[in-house]
């Protein structure tokens, strides 16, 4: 079976992040013997949602939600990633109907079954405000920022069954995987750094022509609203929706799992209290909007700022080599007041805030591992590239952040437009 060419990114909670009956039910689900388990996670998952598509009508979401997850063991704690088919499913189909066209929307999904669809997920969001899903979803690439909560020795590359890369053992179920797994805190520490650099960097390059004060934007916010009338739309593409199909996550290889004593500043081990809605006490609310493959910004936030040059100005500092990286790299990631780089770790940051402190953080390449032949697979190194520019922002090496970035970017565009081959 061909499974599809997406990554997910997964945050996999400890037991005890789980309220009763939920706790005991996972901790059952991981002893089970008949559980669905490493690449036959992947097929179960698939085939499941195969069905739901190809039934007349299509079943938009299952109707009840499913009792699968991805199960992580590491120092002999149980971590879970539920699958959430149901949720993420209507989430899918909200978002299909927000981003295309009415009329094509509907040869994908009769407008009958879509608003069925959208008046079964207001009744249950009625009763379960929290519409955190712990897996997101990107079809036919990787989004630049999900690449920030990781270091370059977390990666674990699987290539026919052996361990290629520098960690992990040759595995039989596993034939051909690319991963990296940290902690949460690790991750948390990361994509703070990450934004403080960008934002840094940027400053000092957004007001290289004026001494006016920038403009103020703010962008429109909000989630996105079905046609009829139906609950926001979040999360990332379930299985038979806009990806379907997961990677298989279980055991992790030696190294990936969460260091025995957390590092300075993590949250003592134990329960986290919830308060309604999911959320964790003293944690910001979070609606896990998705917008794309990423988790949306709050609504009405302000985006910064930036100026664009005055008409016949001349820019100043032109001489400076720091200037000219500063204006290259202000210019390559705007198309905005505020850099969608920004944007994107901001909401990463946001969705990360959701979970237990002790929780895994999983990236999978998934499926695009079937879109890179070998070669291709040993020498991406996009985590290290990421670091990398994220440190020339910091020490001022502003044209090496540059360099990365646009190499980044280009790499992926180029494995992006696959997608429109014929």
């Amino acid at each position: 079976m061909v499974l599809p060419y997406a990554a997910y990114l997964r945050v996999y909670e400890p037991l005890i992040a789980f309220g009763e009956p939920d706790r005991s039910r996972w901790a059952e689900y991981a002893a089970s013997t008949c559980r669905p388990r490493g690449v036959h996670a992947v097929v179960t998952e698939h085939e499941e949602a195969v069905r739901r598509l190809i039934a007349v009508p299509p079943i938009i979401a299952p109707v009840r939600e499913s009792e699968h997850a991805y199960v992580r063991q590491a120092e002999g704690i149980i971590y879970i990633s539920p699958w959430q088919t149901r949720l993420r499913s209507w989430l899918a189909l909200g978002r299909l109907r927000a981003t295309l066209p009415e009329a094509l929307a509907d040869n994908f999904v009769p407008r009958q079954v879509a608003d069925l669809a959208a008046a079964d997920f207001a009744r249950w969001h009625s009763r379960s405000p929290s519409i955190r899903t712990h897996i997101l979803t990107a079809t036919w690439h990787v989004p630049l920022a999900w690449f920030v909560p990781f270091g370059p020795p977390e990666r674990w590359l699987v290539l026919d069954g052996r361990a290629a890369s520098d960690a992990g053992p040759a595995t039989a179920e596993a034939t051909r995987t690319l991963t990296y797994v940290t902690t949460m805190v690790q991750a948390r520490r990361r994509v703070a750094r990450a934004l403080g650099a960008v934002r840094r960097g940027l400053s000092r390059g957004s007001r290289p022509y004026s001494d006016d004060p920038p403009p103020q934007g703010t962008a429109a916010g909000g989630a996105h609203r079905w046609p009829g009338g139906a609950a926001p739309v979040a999360g990332s593409a379930p299985p038979g929706s806009a990806a379907p199909g997961s990677a298989p996550a279980g055991s992790g290889p030696p190294g990936s799992g969460p260091p025995s004593a957390a590092p300075p500043g993590a949250a003592p081990p134990g329960p986290v209290q919830r308060r309604a809605g999911g959320r964790h006490a003293g944690e910001r609310r979070h609606e896990d909007t998705a917008r794309g493959s990423e988790v949306p910004p709050r609504h009405g936030a302000t985006r910064g700022h930036g100026e664009a040059p005055r008409h016949g100005a001349a820019p100043r500092h032109a001489a400076d080599p720091a200037r000219r990286g500063t204006d290259a790299l202000a210019a390559a990631l705007s198309g905005n007041p505020l850099p969608a780089a920004v944007t994107e770790i901001e909401d990463l940051g946001r969705w990360l805030e959701e979970f237990h402190p002790r929780a895994i953080v999983e990236l999978d390449y998934g499926g695009l591992v079937y879109l890179m032949d070998d070669e291709a697979l040993r020498a991406d190194q996009s985590v290290a590239e990421v670091a990398a520019a994220i440190t020339g922002l910091e020490t001022g090496e502003l044209e090496l952040a540059l360099a990365m970035y646009q190499r980044l970017r280009t790499r992926w565009r180029a494995l992006r437009d696959a997608e429109f081959a014929s």
